[in-house]
């Protein structure tokens, strides 16, 4: 069984910073992109970044580019979002995303952890 658990959501002023992690089980990093997505009250879901797992390369949303740094550690199965200087429209539900590299897709979705900014 499949399981992805975002944690490390909270309340912070505008300015500040935290880290999200997502913690997999049930299935191998390496044969997936992860990514992160948000979802703001009334707004449709959006791609925040994503990590390619075995070569590491991160892409970012113009939106959160220079402030969100994606990571990886593969011996902890577990993806990072850490966010520097958090805006108010930063201000959403924070989804962790696995998409599988193969033939066969396969898409899977951790239950969110909030993350409120602010003013």
């Amino acid at each position: 069984q499949v399981q992805l658990v975002e944690s490390g959501g909270g309340l912070v002023q505008a300015g500040g910073s935290l880290r999200l992690s997502c913690a997999g089980s049930g299935l191998t990093f390496s044969s997936y992109t992860m990514k992160w997505f948000r979802q703001a009250p009334g707004k449709e879901r959006e791609f925040v970044a994503h990590i390619t797992w075995t070569s590491g390369t991160p892409s970012y949303a113009d939106s959160v580019k220079g402030r969100f740094t994606i990571s990886k550690d593969n011996a902890k199965n577990t993806m990072y979002l850490q966010m520097n200087s958090l805006k108010p429209e930063d201000t959403a539900v924070y989804y962790c995303n696995a998409e599988s590299n193969g033939a066969v897709w396969q898409n899977y979705w951790g239950q969110g952890t909030q993350v409120t900014v602010s003013s």
